[in-house]
């Protein structure tokens, strides 16, 4: 029996991702290359150590470059490309819905606790959750399975009793390395990656609304 739902955050909830990728490639643009988004799909989901955007663009120069102040202009360019994204379609109607059906409601989620606890707060969302784990509660973030353990102990539910819902590869295999039931929901930018490993994909979770997810499960044994 499903007695929980838990979601990632980043691309899931909100399209952080894409902002953050479109700001880097416009960085590259101005010093005359190009970021591949084969490159960038290393950090989508996990750390941002695990793919450094300026080592990559100074292998490309062959000289070093302004970091700092790049890292500067970069940074307010993602926030202002964030602030113009909505909440994804579906998320709000899952949020309710599972509040409805009596589930429990967890976010794991590899970024700082600051940055997503301030983006729930704005988007009305941070009381919906009972538990949110974030990179500051854990030693290792997706895809290691550390995220979705803390969030099975807090919520005190099996992994047979959750199904985590994901955008990325890294989150992907953290749950599934956690043994839970994941349900890939690919946003603009991690829809061309391979989420083959995932239970199943959805184009948005406004296309299969949860009672119907939870029946669709139940009837294939999960």
């Amino acid at each position: 029996m499903i007695r929980a739902l838990i979601f990632d955050f980043d691309g899931l909830i909100l399209d952080t991702e894409l902002p953050d990728f479109l700001s880097w490639q416009e960085i590259f643009k101005e010093y005359g290359g190009c970021l591949p988004l084969s490159a960038w799909a290393a950090c989508i989901g996990t750390s941002e150590d695990a793919f450094d955007p300026l080592e990559f663009l100074e292998a490309r120069l062959g000289q070093p470059v302004d970091r700092e102040a790049i890292r500067s202009k970069r940074e307010q360019r993602a926030i202002e490309l964030v602030k113009k994204q909505p909440i994804l379609p579906g998320v709000e109607n899952y949020v309710t819905d599972a509040k409805r059906l009596g589930l429990k409601l967890g976010l794991a989620s590899s970024s700082s606790r600051d940055g997503v606890t301030k983006h729930l707060s704005r988007l009305g969302l941070r009381k919906q959750f009972d538990c949110v784990r974030c990179a500051d509660d854990v030693r290792h973030v997706k895809p290691d399975p550390e995220l979705y353990y803390a969030v099975l102990d807090a919520l005190g539910v099996r992994a047979d009793e959750a199904i985590a819902l994901e955008d990325s590869p890294n989150g992907i295999l953290a749950a599934k390395r956690a043994g839970i039931f994941c349900v890939a929901v690919p946003n603009s930018l991690t829809r061309h990656l391979s989420l083959d490993q995932a239970d199943l994909r959805l184009a948005s979770l406004a296309d299969l609304p949860l009672e119907k997810l939870l029946w669709e499960i139940q009837r294939n044994g999960r």
